[in-house]
């Protein structure tokens, strides 16, 4: 008998719901894994209906036709004397399990459910699935006539089991069993499991890939033996990313692993173990030894079969590699440019449309298109069937063939300044440059003949023309007069999308792309149905920090040197008149009250450390204490919290976007909360206010710390403040001497646009860029009425 043993684990670009694709991608995997040698091959979690079904797992329909596909995947040639399983929902005495179902050679063997759900994050398995709870124990399945028919069974064992073969033994966890704190594969090796094996669903966020990694090193190098992890890629239908990392380690060491991102659909990771390694490493572990004398044993379901052979003493087994991570420009730039690969694809459509406005938001879509491009011309120079035949779909030329991305960005990706009387001459030349740098299609509109066309309406109607606040109007008009502009601009976004590849005599149409960063979104600093209304949001996953190094990352790696000019203009929205000498009037941290550094840090203290307005107060004063005052600290906070308040009604029409961000504001799955929250927050403040009381007569300031000038205070009072419904506002009114907490006002301090220390916005240490607040004001809804 041998003892060395090939096996392969998968990694696939499934579809909800896409059986036949499924199905062709599972035969291939199997087919590949095959001819390198394998004698095991497994895959993805759910990999034969897809992942994110759903609620289509409540359906019959969603059952049945699994068990049509893996009928057809048993009876295949391919799969002959190979040990095989594969992920698919079962139900077993009317409850719905998510399941792995191995055969050999036309007979089935274990159908093991998953026996710990994951309902964190995106995930909400508990509303389709059941866990297995009966630990160490199987009962009889009856197997549906049409599978009784083929294989002469008429019940195959369900439940938590191992299969034992003649020359090893192998077990299974399913996805989020690695990462449960009572893990099987401890109880599994104790009783002597060598192979355990994991199918998963794991998706993209930005520095998460190490940790699958690390937990599939570090379970081989405690439990001893190999552990095999499959997972999905791409995007199967849903907001999130599934990022590969297929991996197979033995002892603690990492031997084989998959591409995290790329458009290959079908990707085979293989690796050879000397299952004498794992005896070894297991018999030196004297503690592990006593622990395994007195384990639990396992149900064993014997297959008749070696995956080793008796002539393997020339055979190689795989030795450890060292897999370095992307970094987190990498991670964005690789991520959704993929997860548009696919829903472009899968979408009918013909291309992008974005309107490009040459800031920093724009350019990281734009450039993510760019990156998707770089990656297909490799692909197909790679020899990628696929890629090459779904792009000559995509462009409806059958004799196509991209050598470049700039020349295949020109036809998928139109870009669009939409300028107006508020845009600067730097902005366009800006937007395009980069647009020919990239060599994307791009055109020149201005939007004020639409604009005019839409007041002048009101005027016909109200006898009134509303003014900009520089121009003698109200913070009222001033918002109306913002907001045209930025939904205009979507409106116009979406004929030109319709119509853009009429114009250049091809059929189809576009997919609008958004540019709303996480921030924004978080902040509310955006116009409902403005651009930020959209098909997609490439973006809308990725904060403004990581973004600004993306960019930097992009300018060398992509090099497109307009991107430097980009990273150091001010975030604007362009949408309030110019100064006289041109100069910009407006920008976007003004505006919110806030710089970006801060609104990451609330985002990560709302989601991530779960703290509510007391929780975030009590971690930033520490925190910025070398900063600000308690007092200070309050204001920030109180604003951060009213502007989410009154703004988180936006988030229920967010524009899709791929997940990227564990502080995503995403209404849809990810961040469940009310969209409808009292603004005041009299309670929370009050226990803020109280804890300002104890503090501010102890705090003693950093003898670095600037402090606002006299001339600073004077301007600031004078400052007048906006409503907040856009991507240019910010919510103070009139200031007021003294803050108090009532039950129907609340006039407790606010940060003021604008205010700043002297000599503008300077850096500190811990990476916070301090806008000092001097003055307190009361919070207004969108009618201007306070709360």
């Amino acid at each position: 008998m041998g003892r060395k043993v090939t096996v392969a684990v998968s990694t696939l670009n499934q579809w909800a719901l896409d059986f036949e694709g499924n199905m062709a991608r599972i035969l291939q995997s199997i087919l590949e894994a095959k001819d390198m040698g394998a004698s095991y091959r497994t895959g993805p979690e759910l990999e034969v209906c897809g992942y994110s079904c759903e609620d289509h797992f409540r359906e019959p329909d969603t059952f049945l036709h699994s068990w049509e596909v893996l009928l057809e995947v048993m009876m295949s040639p391919i799969c002959e004397n190979m040990l095989v399983d594969v992920g698919m929902p079962v139900m077993h005495r009317n409850v719905a399990y998510n399941c792995r179902v191995a055969f050999f050679n036309r007979q089935l063997l274990l159908i093991r459910p998953k026996m710990a759900m994951c309902d964190d994050g995106n995930y909400r398995e508990s509303r389709w699935f059941t866990a297995w709870t009966k630990s160490l124990q199987t009962e009889e399945y009856v197997l549906p006539r049409m599978i009784a028919q083929h294989t002469g069974q008429q019940t195959v064992p369900f439940g938590d089991a191992v299969i034992a073969t003649r020359d090893t033994c192998l077990g299974y966890e399913i996805c989020e069993e690695l990462w449960n704190v009572r893990s099987k594969h401890i109880d599994m090796s104790l009783a002597g499991v060598e192979l355990i094996v994991n199918s998963s669903g794991s998706y993209m966020e930005l520095r998460k890939a190490h940790i699958t990694t690390d937990l599939i090193r570090n379970a081989s190098f405690k439990a001893g033996g190999a552990y095999l992890f499959s997972n999905l890629r791409g995007c199967d239908g849903q907001r999130v990313y599934f990022n590969g990392c297929s991996a197979i380690a033995l002892n603690g060491e990492l031997l084989a692993r998959g591409q995290q991102f790329a458009l290959q659909d079908v990707e085979v990771t293989l690796a050879t173990i000397d299952l004498e390694e794992i005896r070894a490493y297991r018999v030196s572990l004297r503690s592990r030894c006593t622990a395994a004398a007195g384990a639990a044993d396992y149900p064993r379901i014997h297959c008749d079969f070696e995956m080793s052979t008796h002539s393997d003493i020339f055979k190689t087994s795989t030795p450890p590699l060292n897999w370095p991570n992307h970094t987190p420009e990498e991670e964005i730039a690789l991520g959704p440019a993929c997860w548009l690969w696919d829903y472009l694809r899968r979408s009918g459509q013909g291309g992008f449309f974005l309107p490009l406005s040459g800031g920093v938001d724009s350019s990281s879509s734009a450039t993510i298109v760019h990156s998707m491009c770089r990656q297909i011309v490799q692909a197909v120079q790679l020899g990628d069937a696929q890629v090459l035949h779904d792009i000559r779909k995509i462009l409806a030329d059958t004799d196509y063939t991209p050598d470049n991305a700039a020349g295949l960005c020109n036809r998928l990706l139109v870009t669009c300044f939409m300028g107006s009387v508020n845009s600067s001459k730097e902005t366009r030349r800006r937007a395009a440059q980069l647009a020919n740098q990239l060599g994307s299609y791009h055109i020149e509109i201005s939007i004020d003949l639409a604009v005019n066309a839409l007041l002048g309406i009101f005027n016909a109607v109200t006898g009134l023309t509303p003014r900009f606040r520089t121009q003698g109007g109200c913070a009222r008009q001033n918002l109306a007069l913002q907001n045209i502009q930025s939904r205009i601009r979507m409106v116009l976004a979406y004929i030109f999308a319709q119509l853009m590849l009429w114009v250049r005599n091809r059929p189809g149409g576009l997919l609008v792309l958004g540019s709303a960063n996480v921030d924004e979104s978080l902040r509310g600093y955006l116009t409902k149905y403005d651009c930020s209304s959209a098909d997609i949001n490439p973006i809308g996953g990725i904060s403004k920090m990581d973004l600004r190094r993306f960019l930097a990352y992009a300018k060398d790696k992509f090099n497109l040197p307009v991107l430097e000019s980009i990273i150091e203009a001010p975030p604007t929205a362009e949408l309030e008149p110019l100064q006289e000498n041109g100069e910009l009037q407006q920008t976007d941290e003004q505006d919110m009250g806030m710089t970006y550094a801060e609104l990451s840090q609330y985002g990560r203290l709302r989601k991530q450390a779960f703290c509510g307005p007391y929780s975030m107060f009590c971690r930033l004063v520490a925190t910025w204490k070398g900063d600000l005052s308690p007092k200070e600290v309050a204001d920030k906070v109180k604003h951060f919290f009213r502007c989410y308040a009154i703004n988180r009604h936006k988030m229920t029409v967010l524009t899709p976007s791929v997940h990227a961000e564990s502080y995503s504001p995403d209404d849809n799955r990810f961040d469940h909360r009310p969209f409808l929250y009292r603004p005041n927050w009299s309670w929370q403040f009050k226990a803020i206010d109280d804890e300002v009381d104890k503090l501010q007569p102890i705090y003693t300031p950093s003898s670095a710390q600037l402090r606002p000038s006299s001339e600073d205070l004077m301007l600031s009072t004078q400052r007048s403040s906006h409503l907040d419904d856009s991507k240019h506002s910010s919510p103070l009114s009139s200031a007021s001497a003294s803050a108090s907490i009532d039950v129907g006002i609340s006039t407790a301090a606010v940060p003021l646009p604008g205010a700043a220390a002297p000599g503008g916005l300077s850096k500190k240490p811990s990476g916070y860029s301090k806008v000092h607040v001097n003055v307190l004001g009361k919070i207004k809804d969108r009618t201007g009425i306070p709360v």
